[in-house]
């Protein structure tokens, strides 16, 4: 479909084509001042953008977190301009030297977008395909938020009802994660997704003819997307009134995902630098700055110039904001008078606390009895799916092995899917095979608020994962992964499944918390210290990666320690039995500290007081005081073994150099899982051999 309108209702006045001018304007003159950027994406995007921001979006610059307000999601990142231009014109906080001191230490406008540094920024984007996924994400949190607290109200009735814009660049839609994406929104049908792709056909590399050919429009059809083009002016030029058209059009399509493509010349109007690859990511240079301010009927000699006309209509926004926000609270209000016991929980789960006696909830698992932890955390978030509303979650399509299923009645899928369970509000997620999505979706339903997602899948798998993962921890975002199958004991897929460096690799990602229990107890400690870090009280939240065994594994007493990351499982015994001080330690985690349990048996029967630490989490074991990680390794205690089946890339730290650690610094095979952990070494014996060596060593 293709919109040219001949009638709108858009209010389009001399001043706002003039401030559309001053976008461009600013957006010259940001790069070329730093002398690095992405200036062209920001001039041929200006009518769009001020579009969004003036003439469209529903939000509130004086509070730029309000509940009621639309999101806008900027995937294209490397054209931060775009987005910070706006926030500047409409009165977010950011003011012109802000714009002048882009890319620059310590400025409020670094090169990409960032959560949590810039007012209005709604999430951290630059790796391309991201910020799409995210929107999806925002658009599924703002569903299942509906679900929660007002599901019976007719559509664009609640006050929980608004709109995700995105605008993604030619580079969003060729990465992978975005297709991924893009199927999931249509097949949920998301209705209240609307993206703009800015279809400038250039790249670093230059015209786009390059590396694709494809039919973008009709692949969104495929994925059941809502799909229109808008046409530009006859100068090339982006119509903001067909934008605008379009957009009303997109709004009207409830139970579509709205696809606009627009046609734009990068760097337009820029006599020589427009539709060219060097706009894309260099300053244009003084002259073609010059020749384009010209163009434009602006002083060539100023820098920055706004005038106080422009800035004065543009900062309206803060009065429209003001008046719409009245609005929506008058609505909120009456929601809250007819649902007094939602607006209770809205009030709950709105300021970051969770259900009073909640942690009664959580399982305690008998002593003993081998249980894989992938199983505990099953029946663990069962257990809290009845007490915790707002905790919703899935798996990349391997419930069934990741024991994901919060509630097997509950699909969150659109009305009209032929399966029993589906649910439009419900609780379970079924991302399909698209690990990377998923991650950035969840970053996105994080992102929205007022909801707790986890999401699922085997931890070989967190490859896929891994740049939305590490986008979860730059952000501090509340979001769980739930990784099982978390070494060689799966068994008989063999290599290509057995994760080996991925253990040690995420937990180099700055931020994440990697935790991996050694039985059901400590998986259910885990789940309790997870959710309770993602209360405001508790403070600057981080995402964390649950690794979960495949096998059973022997159930331990409940110690409430494994909260602190590594503590004291079994303490060290002198020949009569009574706790001594340890000449040995042994540091297992996950289904490896059964192996440090049974070779302290036969260390302490040789005389050798020996004690075990599980560490289910490096991350969490460093945060606590000096004093309480001396008193769970003692310096003074120079024989270690560490003993995790992976590599061993962790552990140096902790054993020193009289220390050894049991690793596997090599794939795995296909085999059953027990014939494996002996095959490669894993076994009471070997630690229990590496011990003695250890101990030699410290005697040296």
């Amino acid at each position: 479909m293709s919109i040219k309108p001949t009638t709108t209702d858009l209010e389009w006045t001399a001043v706002d084509e003039r401030a559309v001018d001053t976008v461009r304007v600013l957006a010259m003159d940001s790069v070329q001042k730093v002398g690095n950027g992405h200036p062209g994406t920001a001039m041929s995007l200006a009518p769009a953008a001020y579009t969004l921001f003036q003439k469209v979006m529903r939000h509130d610059p004086a509070d730029a977190d309000w509940t009621g307000r639309d999101r806008f999601v900027l995937s294209a990142g490397h054209s931060s301009l775009t987005l910070y231009i706006q926030l500047y014109l409409a009165g977010f906080g950011l003011e012109l030297d802000d714009l002048k001191a882009f890319r620059t230490w310590g400025s409020k406008t670094p090169g990409h977008p960032e959560y949590g540094h810039t007012t209005g920024v709604e999430t951290t984007t630059g790796p391309l395909g991201q910020g799409v996924a995210n929107a999806v994400g925002m658009a599924m949190a703002a569903r299942y938020e509906r679900g929660l607290f007002d599901p019976e109200a007719a559509p664009g009735t609640s006050p929980f009802d608004h709109f995700v814009y995105a605008v993604a660049g030619d580079g969003c839609l060729q990465e992978g994660i975005s297709a991924e994406a893009s199927s999931l929104a249509g097949h949920q049908q998301l209705g209240n997704l609307i993206m703009l792709w800015d279809d400038n056909h250039i790249s670093i590399e230059g015209d786009t003819e390059t590396a694709i050919s494809e039919d973008t429009m009709k692949r969104y059809e495929a994925y059941g997307w809502h799909v229109q083009r808008v046409e530009p002016k006859e100068n090339g030029d982006l119509d903001p009134a067909a934008l605008h058209a379009a957009i009303e059009a997109a709004k009207a399509e409830t139970r579509r995902p709205s696809f606009i493509a627009m046609r734009s010349i990068i760097a337009w109007p820029a006599p020589h630098a427009q539709n060219t690859e060097a706009a894309h990511g260099s300053a244009l240079g003084e002259e073609e700055v010059a020749a384009t301010k010209r163009v434009m009927g602006f002083d060539p000699e100023q820098h920055f110039e706004v005038s106080d006309e422009v800035l004065a209509h543009t900062r309206g926004a803060l009065d429209r904001g003001r008046e719409v926000r009245a609005e929506w609270e008058k609505a909120y209000a009456a929601w809250r008078t007819a649902n007094p016991q939602r607006a209770a929980e809205f009030d709950r789960i709105r300021a970051g606390e969770l259900p009073t006696g909640w942690e009664e909830k959580l399982p305690e698992f008998e002593t003993g009895k081998g249980v894989a932890t992938r199983a505990a955390s099953g029946k663990i978030l069962q257990a809290l799916g009845a007490v915790v509303p707002e905790l919703w979650g899935g798996s990349a399509d391997l419930a069934g092995s990741n024991n994901t299923t919060i509630d097997k009645t509950s699909s969150f899928l659109p009305a009209d899917n032929p399966l029993p369970e589906a649910d439009p509000y419900g609780r379970t997620v079924h991302f399909g095979i698209r690990e990377h999505a998923m991650a950035a979706v969840m970053n996105g339903i994080a992102l929205h608020g007022n909801t707790r997602i986890y999401g699922g899948t085997f931890l070989v798998f967190s490859d896929y994962m891994r740049n939305a993962v590490r986008l979860s921890a730059l952000m501090h975002l509340p979001v769980t992964y739930v990784w099982t199958h978390d070494s060689i004991g799966l068994g008989e897929d063999g290599p290509t499944h057995q994760p080996v460096e991925h253990l040690a690799s995420l937990r180099a990602i700055p931020g994440l918390n990697v935790v991996r229990p050694a039985d059901a107890n400590e998986t259910a400690v885990a789940w309790r210290e997870i959710l309770r870090r993602y209360t405001k009280e508790f403070g600057v939240g981080a995402p964390h990666g649950l690794a979960l065994t495949r096998q059973g594994v022997p159930t331990y007493e409940r110690n409430e320690d494994a909260a602190k990351g590594g503590y004291v499982l079994f303490e060290a015994e002198g020949p009569d039995g009574a706790a001594a001080e340890p000449q040995l330690v042994l540091i297992g985690t996950g289904s490896e500290v059964q192996l440090a349990v049974a070779a302290r048996e036969q260390l302490q029967a040789e005389g050798v007081p020996t004690r075990v630490v599980s560490m289910p989490s490096v991350e969490w074991f460093e945060e606590q005081e000096q004093e309480y990680r001396d008193a769970v390794l003692p310096p003074s205690v120079k024989a270690r073994v560490a003993v995790e089946a992976g590599i061993g890339l962790t552990w140096h730290r902790y054993v020193g150099d009289a220390g050894r650690i049991v690793s596997l610094e090599h794939f795995g095979a296909s085999a059953d899982g027990k014939v494996l952990f002996r095959e490669f070494g894993f076994t009471p014996e070997a630690v229990a051999a590496a011990a003695r060596d250890s101990v030699a060593a410290a005697a040296r």
